[in-house]
């Protein structure tokens, strides 16, 4: 029976990378390798119902073998981020870290000088990869942990459970996880997303989340004659970022601050474009941070004439908290699993989302579970073997305790 990490260790070879400009749901074809890959084993470890749909979810359920508990379900995301490579990573197994700096190539170095949350693991095995992509613990960790999981929960009648529902979903990472999710058919009374990093988080709350398009247009003419007639579509664009707080941006944020996260920019002096994702945990401070964007645009629009620059924008998903409220003992539930596991929880706010927020939205209260890894969407990212097994742990001992809901 493999283990998580030995799981884990095989996903991570699948590129699984998601696109945020693709219209599709999923937004890389690639995707369906893995999905295919999880139903097969679904059904090697005796979870026969597991299929994939055409969108690329991945739906199974193991039956309950008690009467009167509750349904849970788990659920984990297919993709990989699009801020850096997922193809060809190369993970590694450091064997009892010393608590030095990890050699990742010639170029990159862990170090806890930079990384200090690493000497928590002196004398773990850590899974690491190669410094040329992520690791895609974010969220291969996750599946891997849920199928490790279910396949010990297959195989030892003994404990006592409702419905046990399990969900792999595409494009989480590009915020439209949930777009396609089938809450009725799942059929889970609640559900715990296993998404999270460091062992013994647990969340509740997550950012309010838009995502806003901002095109400008110019006027172009030979620069020899442009005084008064030229307007540079890129310096107006410059203009517009000068004109959002610099205090209110990622590397300045921490806690419950939000920021604007200027995402990608291109341009020419005809016209130019910029992207941003707009973030605040605090509903009334979000509407404000969306009105400033509009704001800015009108006074530019009239400033260099009406059209000049034009804001497209959208919301992405909601703060799961007020959905989560009601429904508290899901939160007592996670927290007992993980002192029976030895861990103390760490209840803190996402400075991100998941799939639980939107389904949450959709009737399905779904807070967010640990996995253990570090340093997501980066060259940096790194998983301890033994956070993984903790894990696992953690969610054997939530199906035990359904059993006293």
């Amino acid at each position: 029976m493999p283990d998580a990490a030995e799981r884990f260790l095989k996903y991570v070879t699948y590129d699984t990378q998601s696109r945020p400009d693709a219209e599709k749901i999923p937004s890389t074809d690639k995707q369906f390798a893995l999905g295919e890959l999880l139903v097969s084993e679904l059904h090697e470890i005796g979870v026969s119902d597991a299929r994939m749909d055409k969108n690329g979810y991945v739906y199974a359920s193991i039956p309950a073998n008690a009467d009167n508990i509750k349904s849970i379900g788990f659920i984990a995301h297919l993709d990989t981020s699009p801020d850096m490579s997922g193809e060809n990573v190369c993970p590694r197994i450091v064997k009892n870290f010393d608590g030095k700096p990890i050699c990742l190539n010639d170029e990159v170095t862990l170090s806890p000088q930079e990384h200090p949350s690493l000497l928590n693991y002196v004398g773990q095995d850590i899974i690491v990869a190669d410094g040329n992509t992520l690791l895609g613990a974010d969220n291969k960790a996750g599946i891997a942990e849920i199928m490790a999981f279910a396949e010990k929960l297959v195989k030892s009648p003994e404990i006592k459970h409702g419905r046990i529902c399990i969900g792999f979903t595409p494009d989480e990472e590009v915020g439209r996880g949930a777009d396609k999710f089938d809450v009725g058919g799942f059929g889970a009374d609640f559900a715990y997303t296993v998404d999270g990093g460091a062992l013994g988080e647990l969340e509740y709350e997550n950012f309010n989340a838009a995502f806003a398009k901002i095109e400008f247009r110019g006027k172009g003419i030979h620069p020899g004659s442009a005084k008064n007639v030229m307007i540079n579509a890129c310096n107006v664009a410059m203009e517009f970022h000068a004109m959002l707080p610099c205090a209110e941006r990622p590397e300045h944020t921490e806690g419950y601050e939000g920021f604007f996260h200027l995402t990608g920019m291109e341009g020419e002096t005809e016209s130019a474009k910029l992207r941003y994702i707009i973030r605040d945990h605090d509903k009334e401070r979000f509407e404000r941070k969306k009105e400033l964007i509009e704001s800015a645009a009108a006074f530019l629009n009239s400033r260099y004439g009406k059209g000049t620059v034009n804001v497209k924008m959208s919301d992405s998903y909601y703060n799961m908290k007020e959905k989560i409220l009601p429904h508290m003992y899901i939160i007592d539930l996670a927290s007992n699993a993980m002192r029976d596991a030895g861990i103390e929880p760490v209840v803190v706010p996402i400075r991100g989302g998941t799939d639980g927020a939107r389904l949450s939205y959709m009737g399905l209260p779904c807070p967010n579970l640990c996995t253990g890894g570090h340093n997501f969407h980066g060259r940096y990212e790194y998983i301890p073997i033994p956070s993984m097994h903790k894990v696992c742990e953690i969610l054997e001992n939530i199906v035990k305790r359904s059993s006293l809901l």
